[in-house]
């Protein structure tokens, strides 16, 4: 198993927790991005650049991800492509992406992008909070104990 990390929108608390999971644990975790980012000396932690581009990054995830990988990202295009390739996607807030709702969450994601295309305001998404910091740490421990356990 490995941790890919849409790396470009991810808070920089949640890349903390990673690293400190990629060090515990030993799972790689793969920072990708379209610019250099600082990360800690560790043989765990790796960081691809990609060029600018539009979905550049998701692109190079889908192509590197294996089954059985976790992709953190809040692209909810990108969780539906990892899951078909037989990954797992948890976003920054805590939710995991899985076979099993998938569908449901990409439907609302194209609602409320109609919604916004014939001009809706529907707001943004809420501040990043302490309560989804812990929300993500719970279901990535989860998600890592459950894996070294299928070891």
């Amino acid at each position: 198993m490995q941790i890919w990390v849409d790396a470009d929108a991810c808070p920089g608390v949640i890349k903390d927790m990673l690293f400190r999971v990629a060090d515990r644990t030993g799972i790689v975790v793969t920072l990708v991005a379209n610019r250099g980012l600082r990360t800690p000396p560790s043989r765990f932690i790796k960081s691809i650049v990609v060029p600018a581009g539009f979905d550049v990054a998701d692109r190079e995830i889908v192509k590197l991800v294996q089954a059985g990988d976790l992709v953190i990202t809040a692209d909810i295009p990108l969780a539906a492509d990892v899951v078909a390739k037989g990954g797992v996607a948890l976003n920054p807030r805590g939710e995991l992406y899985t076979a099993d709702n998938i569908r449901h969450h990409l439907s609302m994601r194209n609602f409320m992008e109609e919604l916004r295309s014939s001009g809706m305001e529907t707001g943004g998404p809420a501040a990043f909070s302490q309560g989804d910091s812990r929300a993500f740490a719970r279901e990535l421990d989860r998600y890592v104990q459950k894996s070294q356990a299928g070891r």
